[in-house]
């Protein structure tokens, strides 16, 4: 059974791809995904944070005024924090190439436009076979409007364009007012991919000992449904690939993501669960469900379930939302 796709222009085997985690941060299990037969590995995030700060450390270095920038280093976490700092992340990068023969993106997680964007061509430098730019921001500010955030974004996505050869896909929330709008326009302004979605992990309250608390959860096939309801969406609208990450656990799971028109499924939760061999057993459910079904590529199946070919359009849309709340008895 034929499953290659064409990603972000990279001929692809298939489209399971180890999405950003920490499986690429220990060089055994970067081996074995490729065993597993991983399409293409995205290293985990370097942070915006991380790249200010390192900034705001150099010019300390050539400021006579040393204490000129510690107020503002007190609104960074810690170097602690991060498991690698610039430097060994190029570094990893590196080996990991050296190690593999299968494309290796990089990523970059931020949410405003500036210098610490640079940081994309040296990715590049260093072997990177595509870049992620993982857009996380949380507008907490009431005068800063939709328009504004989405700007900030598409001027990211310019001045990395600018620096860089390599494809560049954008990992998006779905947290905006218009995200067809939105897509669209990151679309024009060069991005080469975009990827659904980036998961908020959600803070909770401790009331007894009055702090907020992160717990980190890993999805569930659950997760899947609102993915599929925007890859049909935007596929066919914009020239972009499309890939999903989050919720794909199963063969059928990435099978419904392609119909719906993803062009590449990110696995994480389920890697990590499962460990890298369940990439094994997910592409053979794929052929085993396209040869039951009679199929003979997986191109023939990618976005026969998108808004504009499926039998029942409005099942992504209002009327979906309407008919599920009457039926209830």
């Amino acid at each position: 059974m034929n499953l290659s796709t064409t990603y972000i222009g990279l001929q692809l085997p298939h489209p399971l791809i180890a999405g950003a985690s920490p499986l690429a941060d220990d060089m055994d299990t970067v081996r074995k995904l490729e065993d597993a037969g991983a399409a293409a590995i995205v290293m985990r995030s370097l942070f915006e944070e991380q790249l200010v700060m390192e900034q705001m450390a150099s010019l300390r270095h050539l400021d006579a005024h040393e204490d000129a920038h510690s107020e503002a280093q007190s609104y960074f976490p810690g170097p602690n924090r991060f498991s690698l700092g610039p430097e060994e992340y190029l570094d990893r990068l590196r080996q990991i190439k050296d190690a593999v023969r299968i494309p290796v993106f990089g990523s970059l997680n931020g949410y405003t436009p500036g210098g610490w964007l640079d940081f994309a061509k040296q990715m590049q430098d260093a072997g990177a076979d595509a870049l992620e730019l993982n857009v996380y921001h949380i507008t907490t500010d009431p005068d800063q409007s939709a328009d504004a955030v989405e700007d900030q974004t598409v001027e990211m996505v310019k001045a990395v364009k600018a620096q860089i050869s390599i494809p560049l896909a954008i990992k998006l929330s779905p947290f905006y007012s218009a995200l067809a709008h939105f897509a669209r326009r990151l679309d024009h302004a060069g991005a080469d991919g975009i990827v659904i979605f980036n998961r908020f992990y959600e803070a909770d309250i401790d009331p007894e000992e009055l702090a907020v608390t992160r717990h980190l959860k890993l999805s569930d096939s659950g997760a899947l449904l609102m993915r599929l309801r925007w890859l049909a969406i935007l596929s066919e609208k914009i020239d972009a690939s499309l890939a999903v990450t989050g919720g794909v656990h199963t063969g059928l799971d990435a099978i419904k993501a392609v119909m719906a028109g993803a062009h590449a499924v990110q696995m994480v939760s389920a890697l990590l669960k499962h460990g890298p061999q369940h990439l094994e057993r997910v592409h053979s459910e794929m052929e085993q469900w396209l040869e039951d079904h009679e199929y003979e590529s997986l191109e023939q199946a990618q976005g026969s379930m998108n808004l504009i070919r499926c039998p029942e359009p409005q099942g992504y849309e209002r009327a979906n939302y309407v008919d599920i709340l009457q039926s209830w008895e």
